[in-house]
Order: C-alpha cells, then sequence, then structure tokens
C-alpha cells in the first residue's frame, strides 16, 4: 500500500490522460465495475490452483456468510458485467476500457503492490484474428505515447483440447525431470503444469529449454488463427517475439497470449502489461457462448519506469518533459483583489484555463516565492490599482518584464502563454 504525493500525481495524471485518449480514439467506451465482488466469480473464472485464487487474493465473510473480495483483475468483472447488463443485445462488438484499483496479497518488490492500479480494453462479440491486432496495438501505442519503447512477446496456447493434448506430453516430460525442477514446480506437475513454463526459478528455466513447445500441438485452425494475428502486427509495423514459454497466470485464456515489455536494460525483465483471448469465459460464467479479448497494462510498473527517467532529468538539471510546459500563477495584493481574486480565478475556470495560486497569502513577496518554486513562467498580479482599472499585471519570470492587460481579455492572454 502507498500514497500518490502531488509530485508523482503529475505523472499518474499524464498516464491516464494518455490512456484515455489512445482507447477513445480507438473506438472503446469508459466503463467501471465495482470494486468488492462475489469470490465465487474469480475462482470460477481465474481457476483453482491459480496463485491468485489460491494465494493471492483479499476473501472476506459478507454478514449474509456469503464470500465477497476485493478484485484481483477486471477481465473476470466485464466478463460478468456484459452478461448482468444485457450487453449482448448492443451491436457487437462492444468494446469497453477501464481504470480502476485491483487488490493482491502479493510479495511487495519494485512496481508490484497489494493494492495496484490497472487499465485496459476488452472487446467482447468478435471471433476475428483482427481484435487481437489491434488490441496489441491500443497497448503498443499507450505505451509509446508515454515514451516507452515496447517489444511484445507473443504466443498461442490454443483451444482447450489443444492445451489438454499439449498437457499430456509436458506432464510426461516433467516427471522424468522432476528431481532437477524448483519445489514449487514439482508441486505444479499434476496441479497447474503450464505455469512452470514460465518459472523465473533457474533450475527450471534449464530444464524448460528442452520441454515440447505448445505450438508443436496446437491444430491447423490455431496454428492459421495465430499466423493471422502475426501478419496484422507484422502489416501494423509492430515489433514482436515468439516466446514459447509464454502462457499468462489465468485459466481463462485461449488462444493468443502476449505480454509487453520495455527494451530499457533497467526494467526489461518487468512485465508492463499482457492479455489475450478467452472465448470460453462468458459462457462459462453463465452468459451465451461469446468470444472475447482484452488486456491490462500494470500502471505502477509504468509510472516507476516515469519517475526514475524523471529523477534522472532532474539530476542532469533538466526539467521532466511533464514540467517544460508554461505555468501561471495568480498572486493579489491587498484585500479588494483578495476579493476579486475569486471573481476572476472562477472566469479563467469557466474559460478552460488553470492557473495557480494560493489567496490564504498576502504578501505578494511569498506569493512570487511559490511561483518560483511550482516552476511558473508567468505570474498575474492584481493589487489595488488593477482592481480600480480593470487590468492585471502579467509578469515574464525570466525576463522580468512586465505587461499590463485588460481583465475581459486575460482568459485569451493566458491561453496563448499556455499554448507556447
Amino acid at each position: 500500500m502507498r500514497d500518490i504525493t502531488p509530485k508523482n500525481g503529475v505523472i499518474w495524471q499524464n498516464v491516464y490522460s494518455v490512456i484515455r485518449n489512445v482507447s477513445n480514439s480507438y473506438g472503446f467506451s469508459y466503463v467501471e465495475t465495482p470494486i468488492l465482488e462475489q469470490a465465487n466469480l474469480f475462482i470460477r473464472s481465474i481457476g483453482k490452483g491459480t496463485d491468485v485464487v489460491d494465494k493471492e487474493m483479499y476473501l472476506f465473510e459478507d454478514k449474509d456468510g456469503s464470500k465477497v473480495c476485493l478484485r484481483p483483475e477486471m477481465t473476470a468483472s466485464m466478463a460478468r458485467s456484459y452478461i448482468e447488463n444485457g450487453m449482448q443485445a448492443l451491436p457487437q462488438p462492444v468494446k469497453v476500457w477501464y481504470h480502476g484499483q485491483m487488490f493482491r496479497h502479493d510479495r511487495p518488490q519494485a512496481g508490484r503492490f497489494r493494492q495496484f492500479y490497472q487499465s485496459g480494453c476488452e472487446t467482447i462479440g468478435d471471433s476475428g484474428p483482427v481484435v487481437d491486432a489491434e488490441l496489441i496495438s491500443v497497448a503498443y501505442n499507450t505505451l509509446r505515447d508515454l515514451g516507452i519503447d515496447t517489444v511484445v512477446n507473443i504466443n498461442s496456447i490454443g483451444t482447450l483440447e489443444d492445451r489438454q493434448n499439449y498437457i499430456v506430453e509436458l506432464v510426461g516430460y516433467l516427471r522424468s525431470k522432476r528431481s532437477y525442477l524448483s519445489e514449487e514446480s514439482k508441486k505444479r506437475i499434476n496441479k497447474n503444469p503450464l505455469r512452470i513454463l514460465d518459472s523465473k526459478e533457474k533450475e527450471d528455466i534449464e530444464v524448460m529449454e528442452e520441454a515440447p513447445q505448445i505450438l508443436d500441438w496446437l491444430s491447423s485452425e490455431s496454428k492459421k488463427f495465430f499466423t493471422d494475428v502475426l501478419e496484422y502486427l507484422d502489416e501494423a509495423e509492430i515489433p514482436y517475439v515468439l516466446n514459447s514459454k509464454l502462457v499468462r497466470g489465468l485459466d481463462y485464456y485461449s488462444n493468443t497470449v502476449f505480454e509487453l515489455y520495455t527494451d530499457d536494460e533497467e526494467f526489461s525483465n518487468l512485465a508492463l502489461g499482457g492479455g489475450g483471448r478467452y472465448d470460453g469465459l462468458i459462457e462459462q460464467l453463465g452468459g451465451q457462448p461469446t468470444p472475447a479479448a482484452g488486456f491490462s497494462l500494470g500502471l505502477d510498473r509504468v509510472v516507476m519506469i516515469l519517475r526514475k527517467r524523471q529523477e534522472k532529468l532532474e539530476r542532469e538539471g533538466q526539467k521532466p518533459v511533464e514540467e517544460k510546459k508554461n505555468k501561471v500563477f495568480f498572486a493579489q495584493l491587498g484585500i479588494q483583489a483578495n476579493k476579486k481574486a475569486l471573481y476572476i480565478l472562477e472566469f479563467l475556470r469557466r474559460e478552460g484555463v488553470t492557473v495557480y495560486h494560493n489567496l490564504a497569502k498576502s504578501s505578494l513577496k511569498a506569493q512570487m516565492e511559490m511561483a518560483n518554486k511550482i516552476g511558473a513562467t508567468h505570474t498575474l498580479i492584481l493589487g489595488q490599482k488593477e482592481v480600480q482599472d480593470g487590468s492585471i499585471l502579467v509578469r515574464n519570470m525570466d525576463s522580468g518584464i512586465q505587461e499590463v492587460v485588460d481583465q475581459k481579455k486575460i482568459a485569451n492572454f493566458v491561453k496563448k502563454i499556455l499554448q507556447a
């Protein structure tokens, strides 16, 4: 658990703004679901035997004896919402995006918290491979617009039948290598053998180098679907790496699965997001058979990378990108100016103009010090003289040059400053 402070808040707001703009530009509509859900929703969808269900969910017994939990992820919640709100009656596919807090009792580490933020997109009601490619494109371009160069790791885990055939072969191989596996993976051989594929334990990695690959066990239909997805990505010029060990940790996935990594060496081992296709989930939860796919981005890791970059710029004496834009501070001097300030600030707000201010301070010196601290490029100064003649003094904080502007024209004047 942690707080988001004002300094980090600037980065968080920028991240949210980019996600909103990119998602909207692809035609996704914003949705929200409850933080508190019925526990059985995730037990049924994510699957018993997964780390999320067995170890990480925050479970509670409600007053009526039912089991509820803090949502550990959004896809199952969105599938439930699709069913309960009759979205199957809407024109298909239904394309939605979300932003919110999730909760997992995980081991805290860099970029991973027990209360964490995710944003993502879901496309429900279309089985075409172009859907998978579009979702990957949305995720990739969101990170790109945030200034994070990304490579997509992608794999296909086929249909349920494909996986069942593959698991028979995989378990046979794992049993023959059991003595070389980590203790955790030994437990997973009969419980959830696919999760051993992407184990980070050194001994498991060595064993899995020679393991059978799931791509060799895909049906012709699954291979064709995956090839089509890759061709769409090629056409969109989205870089990707085939990763035969990628399976994702949730049972509802089928066919395409993917994760996004930055090519920044310092953070190259951290997945910034991931997703895939989950064609059977809505039917599993009681709805009609409905194809679907989606992804989520782990925003805590995204913000961590952006924050590290900002700190590096600060050490080098540079202003971070998000702080290079012009800022305007409003200072007032005297009782009359203090009262008039409320009217002017409200007028500017209605005009869509943001200015920083502190009406609690009466000293011009103290207000100018605050303007310098926030990096204001210009300060609007309202004194008794300006109140009487209907003007505002505008000071350039770098050059010291001052200009008198009519109060009626101040909104447009400030807009030009902010847009420069």
